[in-house]
């Protein structure tokens, strides 16, 4: 069960990720405190390059463990 839980967490933080970059860059004006808010832009694409980064690794080290 614990080989799940890297990519599980960068799906999360890949979708968080992009609903703020999304908001921070006022494609999405669900919020009224993160739209168009650039800060949210940013913050939103290091979260959504993190989660990518953990899912990619994640999936990894689940195809190494299956061989």
């Amino acid at each position: 069960m614990k080989k799940w839980v890297r990519p599980l967490v960068g799906t999360v933080l890949l979708i968080v990720g992009v609903v703020w970059s999304l908001q921070g860059s006022g494609a999405m004006d669900d919020s009224k405190v993160m739209s168009g808010e650039s800060q949210w832009l940013v913050i939103g694409l290091v979260v959504a390059v993190a989660g990518l980064t953990l899912l990619i690794s994640g999936l990894r080290k689940l195809r190494a463990g299956s061989r």
